[in-house]
């Protein structure tokens, strides 16, 4: 090897040591936009939902879910997300809420700037026989319907109690069954499918694209899989989110149920998101 060959060697070398490896490509994934359930910080919004959502801003945040206007109309709260450079893509209401008054519900959500209007929970009259789950899932697909007149969509957010069986049949699974995908979402709460030993990844499969909301939050180890802030615990997020395309994945919510100090808490979450490669 002559001198002209050896330093084009060396040159080439090193250009390619610079260049990322092919695995490096393939876990370039990354959250644009972390967003914060703001349940997670419920007292601290209680207080003030200026200084509140400031903060929340502040740590990085882009996105938030509300599940309470704390008795601001819904013109004053869309000023508030404008001020601090944030969207909401979705609040959470009550299943009676759908019954009665939705129309005005929807129209306080475009106000705001939601996309999703999403039920969080079902009481056990609810979801304690098939039929009645079917009833539940038709008067979920009543409320996509309604929502579809305001350009909106309908979701459903999940607990653990609806990955028991009622009548041999995973309560879940029924729902999915019976709600339309044309007017129903589901916002899957990683955290709480983990907890009733569900896998998410499966469900992705099984109905790919119908998940298009997250909520982020982590489990300790069995038996007691306890909440913990993002990456503090045993889901492998990586794994989950490198499908996030199959399962429809638009929007990572982060969220605790009842952390020991709530700001501390989602600057924790999101510091991990924030470097998270998938």
């Amino acid at each position: 090897m002559d001198r002209r060959t050896f330093v084009g060697a060396l040159g080439a070398a090193g250009v390619a040591s610079l260049l990322p490896s092919r695995e490096q490509l393939m876990a370039a994934e990354k959250i644009d936009k972390i967003g914060l359930q703001l349940y997670t910080v419920r007292g601290e919004m209680k207080a003030s939902v200026e200084r509140t959502l400031k903060a929340v801003a502040d740590i990085g945040y882009k996105e938030v879910e509300f599940h309470d206007y704390f008795g601001r109309p819904p013109r004053a709260i869309r000023q508030l997300l404008d001020r601090n450079g944030l969207k909401s893509p979705a609040c959470h209401v009550s299943l009676d809420s759908i019954k009665t008054g939705f129309h005005r519900t929807l129209a306080d959500a475009v106000e705001v700037g939601h996309k999703w209007l999403i039920v969080a929970y079902l009481g056990t009259n609810d979801r304690n026989s098939v039929d009645a789950i079917k009833r539940t899932a038709e008067a979920f697909n009543k409320a996509g319907r309604d929502a579809k007149e305001y350009k909106m969509r309908f979701a459903y957010h999940n607990h653990d109690f609806e990955f028991q069986e009622v009548e041999g049949k995973r309560i879940y699974d029924i729902l999915l069954a019976e709600c339309d995908p044309k007017y129903v979402d589901f916002e899957m709460d990683l955290y709480w499918a983990t907890k009733a030993g569900a896998s998410p990844l499966d469900y992705f499969a099984k109905h790919p694209g119908r998940f298009p909301l997250v909520h982020v939050k982590d489990a300790g180890p069995p038996p007691d899989r306890k909440m913990l802030e993002v990456g503090k615990g045993t889901i492998d997020w990586k794994a989950i989110f490198a499908q996030q395309k199959l399962g429809g994945i638009k929007h990572f919510l982060v969220e605790h149920d009842n952390p020991a100090d709530p700001m501390q808490s989602i600057a924790t979450s999101f510091r991990y998101l924030k470097e998270l490669r998938f």
